[in-house]
Order: structure tokens, then C-alpha cells, then sequence
């Protein structure tokens, strides 16, 4: 029996939260290699420059990001 929370599709890079499918092994936007599949929001950059939110998240790159690491 899988020990994986049901219905969860993606885990947290713990250094920059970018959301990345749970077979990754490597974050792609900082290289970490620690993930939690404990997160809970969304947020989707798409022109993180130009968002406010982005800002307060410090967040630069286009990508799903999770809003809070548990």
C-alpha cells in the first residue's frame, strides 16, 4: 500500500517552492534536492515580474509555486 497522500500530484522544492511532479529528483529552478509533499496553495507565475503577489512571494520565474510549506 502506497504511504503517498492521495490525490496530491506534485511536491515542494523546501529552498525556492517550486511545485514539481513527485518523481523529480532535482528541483529544475534551484537545484535542491529536499521536497515536502506537505504544502498547501497554488499560485502560477506566468509574468512574475509584474506581480505583486509574485513580489511579496519572492518569486522571479515563470512556474507553479506553493504558497505555504507545512
Amino acid at each position: 500500500m502506497s504511504t503517498r497522500k492521495k490525490g496530491i500530484q506534485f511536491k515542494a522544492c523546501v529552498s525556492c517552492r517550486t511545485l514539481v511532479d513527485r518523481e523529480a529528483q532535482v528541483c529544475p529552478n534551484c537545484g535542491s534536492k529536499e521536497f515536502t509533499e506537505d504544502w498547501s496553495g497554488i499560485i502560477i507565475a506566468i509574468e512574475p515580474e509584474s506581480s505583486e503577489l509574485a513580489r511579496t512571494l519572492n518569486i522571479t520565474g515563470k512556474g507553479r509555486y506553493a504558497v505555504k510549506l507545512e
